[in-house]
């Protein structure tokens, strides 16, 4: 970075600051200073009913701002939010603001906060043109806002092709958003955890609502127990939400709720022994703007069985290699990919190694390094 460069004060904001997002400012942070910028961190609250995460932000070496730090954020007035977040802007007073998406009221806030004051604002985006149903007007109000960046840091492929489709240019927008602390779930640390099932199971981590295709994936899974009987392995679903009650119905209905495990939503520290001992990690999202459990599930060492829904498929499974992409309609394809998994055929341990390496490439040092560059960028565009 060159020398006008020098003492940039860059924030980075979220919603709220879970474990990933302390990871990849922690790497920003350091990359930051040893440029000679400083990169803190603003969060609208320091909890989410939604996210219910229990962050140490003390673990962090910079600065973290939280602009509500006594109610979660779903229950707080939003005038009352926008005027502190406009308190802590002018307070902090960044040079470069990286905010986190465009659909929350607040971050709009902010990037007129960076308007008014002559500061280039970063989209931090993980939106595909697929991940949900598009609507024309709300796409032109898009289109109108994305032009008020100066640049991106956006997940992957699909992602660029969406904000390039919406107007951006294609050299404002970085790869390498969606990171996970890789060396958190690292098979050399989690390994010596106990196992926490005697058998072999399939893993899937996440909220129990629709756009997760839980039911599909139970009746996948359903079909597979049928035909391999007791050598069947077992399924873990971790998480909680609305569906539960409709899922635990489901379970019985199937006649499988001796091999289906639930054990709620869990913090990071306690999923590592699932991920250090699961056989094979599965997400049936019909719809996902990235899918960061993927990411940890790799970086445990784990071959996954993605839906081609997901944000990540295209940059994350190489297919046969790392793992497997099935269509999130069809139950047959999910259930052909447990019985081959399941099967001894298949070199799981091979596949797993292929998985660690390949997310090595997303890494929070990635995320750090491509900050920078886009703030470089957004900078010579103000």
């Amino acid at each position: 970075m060159n020398d006008s460069h020098n003492h940039l004060k860059i924030a980075i904001l979220f919603a709220n600051y879970g474990p990933y997002h302390i990871a990849r400012l922690a790497s920003a942070y350091h990359t930051g200073k040893s440029r000679g910028c400083n990169v803190f961190g603003i969060e609208l609250a320091r909890s989410e009913v939604e996210y219910p995460w229990e962050t140490q932000l003390d673990k962090f070496p910079g600065q973290i701002h939280s602009v509500i730090d006594d109610i979660p954020l779903e229950k707080v007035n939003c005038i009352h939010l926008f005027r502190k977040l406009i308190s802590v802007l002018n307070q902090t007073s960044p040079d470069a603001v990286a905010i986190a998406g465009y659909a929350r009221p607040s971050m709009f806030v902010t990037l007129l906060w960076c308007l008014w004051h002559g500061k280039p604002a970063i989209l931090l985006s993980e939106s595909t043109e697929y991940d949900e149903p598009r609507s024309w007007w709300k796409e032109k109000i898009k289109k109108w806002l994305v032009t008020k960046y100066q640049a991106a840091l956006v997940g992957g492929k699909p992602h660029k092709r969406y904000l390039v489709k919406l107007g951006m240019p294609s050299d404002a927008i970085f790869l390498g958003y969606d990171v996970v602390g890789n060396d958190v779930f690292h098979p050399n640390h989690v390994k010596c955890l106990s196992c926490p099932l005697d058998k072999p199971f399939f893993l899937a981590i996440n909220r129990f609502v629709k756009k997760k295709n839980l039911s599909f994936l139970l009746s996948a899974y359903a079909k597979y127990r049928q035909i391999v009987g007791s050598h069947a392995w077992d399924l873990v679903l971790s998480g909680d939400g609305e569906l539960r009650s409709q899922l635990e119905e489901e379970i019985a209905n199937h006649g499988i709720q001796d091999y289906v495990h639930l054990p709620g939503f869990l913090q990071q520290d306690q999923l590592l022994p699932y991920f250090a001992h699961a056989s094979c990690f599965i997400h049936a999202s019909i719809q996902e703007q990235w899918g960061l459990v993927i990411n940890e599930a790799m970086a445990a060492g784990l071959p996954v069985l993605v839906s081609h829904r997901c944000g990540c498929y295209e940059d994350l499974i190489i297919e046969g290699v790392n793992g497997f992409g099935f269509d999130p309609k069809n139950i047959q394809q999910l259930t052909d990919l447990m019985l081959k998994m399941s099967s001894g055929k298949i070199n799981l341990k091979k596949m797993g190694q292929a998985a660690l390496e390949h997310i090595q490439n997303f890494s929070p040092d990635y995320f750090a390094q491509q900050l920078i560059q886009s703030v470089e960028y957004a900078s010579t565009q103000h």
